[in-house]
């Protein structure tokens, strides 16, 4: 793996998502434009450690609960832990893991990412979600998943990012076209229902910033689920989704989180 060129002469989502969640691994410019957004919704870190702590547990239901041991994540994002693959790992050791982002800096921290337990294997794609046969015919992907059994295809914190112009319905339609039946669908995705006023600011500050970004509604997220089974609860809420008493996010408020999240079987 040879990383790109990091550009620092622009921000970057996950390198300001690692900003609002207290990491070291950004830019000044990235935590300028990330304290552009906190300026104008002090809540944005609330809502990137929710989304954080619901990918560890529609993980780990997954895992646990549904017996996958395949994973796909795409938009991975800077190492932060526990990662998918050490929460899918701690329940199936033998699980198998392919990351995905078209971040250089994440290819830098690939190096963790690919920390596998011994039973089972991770590996790192440097690849964009706008390019979904690059990402399925990837020699590093079909070395480690077999796509004649069920995955789980995490898209958590991504879709925001891929606005109508790049055809974002038909982007998840053709990975879950070619996912065996027994998959599953992970999204989280930032909304507007709760707070129009502060989200759609935010959203042009991205915009304004060099990053397409789009906010969608409760039914336009659903949308994203159309021909496959929601798990309960469905699409709600992000730190409504299955989080116990003990989940730090729990108590947040809709506006604080201002996320929906949902996970789905594919028939």
């Amino acid at each position: 793996m040879t990383p790109g060129r990091i550009d620092t002469t622009k921000p970057h989502p996950a390198r300001m998502y690692d900003y609002y969640l207290g990491g070291k691994d950004h830019y000044p410019i990235d935590a300028e434009a990330a304290e552009g957004v906190l300026s104008i919704n002090p809540h944005a870190a609330h809502g990137a450690r929710a989304l954080r702590r619901f990918m560890q547990r529609s993980t780990h239901f997954l895992a646990a609960e549904a017996g996958i041991r395949q994973f796909l994540d795409i938009g991975t994002g800077i190492p932060t832990e526990p990662n998918l693959h050490q929460v899918a790992q701690g329940v199936h050791p033998e699980a198998r893991i392919v990351y995905a982002d078209n971040d250089p800096i994440v290819l830098t921290h690939a190096r963790a990412l690919l920390r596998s337990s011994a039973q089972g294997r991770t590996a790192y794609l440097d690849a964009d979600v706008r390019e979904p046969d690059k990402i399925l015919g990837a020699p590093e992907l079909l070395d480690t998943i077999d796509l004649s059994q069920p995955v789980a295809l995490s898209m958590n914190a991504l879709l925001h990012f891929v606005p109508d112009e790049f055809h974002a319905y038909e982007l998840v339609s053709a990975f879950v076209d070619a996912l065996a039946p027994g998959s599953y669908l992970v999204i989280s995705h930032v909304t507007y229902d709760f707070d129009p006023e502060t989200i759609l600011k935010v959203i042009a500050h991205y915009n304004a910033s060099g990053i397409p970004a789009q906010s969608r509604t409760e039914a336009e997220v659903t949308a994203f689920f159309d021909g496959l089974e929601l798990v309960e609860p469905g699409v709600v809420p992000v730190h409504q989704w299955r989080a116990g008493a003990d989940d730090p996010t729990a108590g947040y408020t809709n506006q604080q989180a201002a996320s929906y999240v949902g996970v789905a079987l594919k028939r």
